[in-house]
């Protein structure tokens, strides 16, 4: 959620309670909501959340986003809470996946991501591509090095596991991995994280780099192209333990 003036935008609302609590609390208007992609734990409290609130909604044209709904596309800019938001395609964990990228924030930049990037990892492939996923992850990591990273998930620590089989010798990920343990420990998130951190630590950003390379090929050793090393990454994560 970003507030100003009063108002307030809520990305992806799996659940309507926490957010109508937090307008309560902080005594704002929601003006609108940002939908990434149809999944279920993603849109849950779309439905409550304009009943109660009359918000604007902006989704990704998908069946199950349920109406009314403002279809926004790839390389859209809309206005939110006076704000720019440059809409951006990144298909891979569905087909119709958006990321919302706030370039002036109080904060600084800040995209929304949803499901296709998290931190120390990615989203799995559902719908898209390895060809296709590994270019929307690269969009995303040319954005500004400080722009925050607001991912939709805190599985971090998870990821950080399989990153360092990935890459046992990373001093940066070492690093990230022991501050997110003091994080956690105090019962606290690690994110959001930011584009020039991932880029240092995320397996899944540093798919040419050789020690990445290296790893990916003992699990398939015809993994030759930056979006086989890619697929065969994401495939070796979803068994991981």
């Amino acid at each position: 959620m970003i507030s100003q003036d009063g108002c307030a935008v809520v990305v992806d609302p799996g659940d309507s309670a926490p957010v109508l609590e937090a307008l309560d609390q902080y005594k704002l208007k929601l003006e609108c909501i940002l939908v990434t992609h149809h999944h279920s734990d993603h849109i849950g409290g779309l439905e409550t959340l304009v009943e109660k609130t009359n918000a604007k909604v902006y989704a990704p044209r998908h069946p199950s986003i349920p109406s009314p709904f403002q279809v926004v596309e790839n390389k859209e800019l809309i206005r939110v809470l006076g704000l720019e938001v440059a809409v951006m395609a990144v298909p891979g964990h569905t087909l119709t996946h958006l990321a919302y990228f706030f370039p002036q924030t109080e904060l600084g930049p800040i995209v929304f991501c949803g499901d296709t990037l998290f931190s120390g990892g990615c989203g799995r492939m559902f719908e898209g591509s390895p060809e296709g996923f590994l270019a929307s992850l690269e969009s995303l990591s040319r954005l500004p090095p400080e722009t925050l990273v607001c991912a939709a998930h805190e599985y971090t620590m998870s990821n950080l596991k399989f990153a360092k089989a990935v890459e046992p010798s990373n001093r940066d990920l070492d690093d990230y991995v022991d501050h997110c343990k003091s994080v956690r420990a105090k019962n606290l998130p690690t994110l959001p994280s930011n584009i020039l951190l991932e880029k240092s630590i995320n397996p899944f950003l540093r798919v040419h780099l050789a020690e990445v390379i290296a790893s990916a090929q003992k699990i398939n050793p015809n993994a030759k192209t930056a979006s086989q090393i890619f697929a065969t990454l994401r495939s070796w994560k979803n068994d991981f333990s």
